[in-house]
């Protein structure tokens, strides 16, 4: 005689349960997640601001003057590459857009721009001054 052996493996109804069970998760889990990913794409300006900070620092130690002080701030965002000069290099998969709006004897205020950053529409704007006081000027604000 033979013996008989239960069946093994998972019935159609366990396998659905599964699925709608990880389903939920994930709609719950989706939206907790994408705010850390504009807060990385932020943390990119803000580093490079303090490197641009730092180095222009730097410049001013050894010149008198901000550099920048001839250049448009339209000029610097179309050419990243001028920032190389002080020593600044913004990676080409940059998210922002780096200028100098104000660069004078005394005064500096350097800005990263980002449209398109998230679903809002309004651009995230980044600012750092002579002091070093890093603040951000568009209505978007992740800290």
């Amino acid at each position: 005689m033979k013996k008989l052996r239960p069946k093994s493996g998972f019935t159609l109804i366990e396998l659905m349960i599964v699925v709608v069970i990880i389903g939920i998760l994930a709609a719950m889990a989706v939206p907790r997640f994408m705010p850390m990913t504009i807060k990385s794409k932020q943390a990119e300006a803000k580093a490079i601001l303090k490197q641009m900070f730092t180095m222009e620092r730097a410049y001013r130690q050894a010149n008198d003057s901000y550099w920048g002080q001839g250049l448009t701030a339209d000029s610097l965002v179309a050419n990243q590459n001028n920032f190389a000069t002080i020593g600044v290099e913004v990676p080409d998969g940059a998210k922002y857009q780096f200028g100098i709006t104000v660069a004078n004897g005394t005064n500096l205020t350097m800005t990263a721009t980002a449209t398109a950053l998230d679903d809002d529409p309004a651009p995230d704007i980044w600012q750092i001054d002579q002091d070093g006081v890093l603040s951000c000027t568009s209505d978007d604000v992740t800290l």
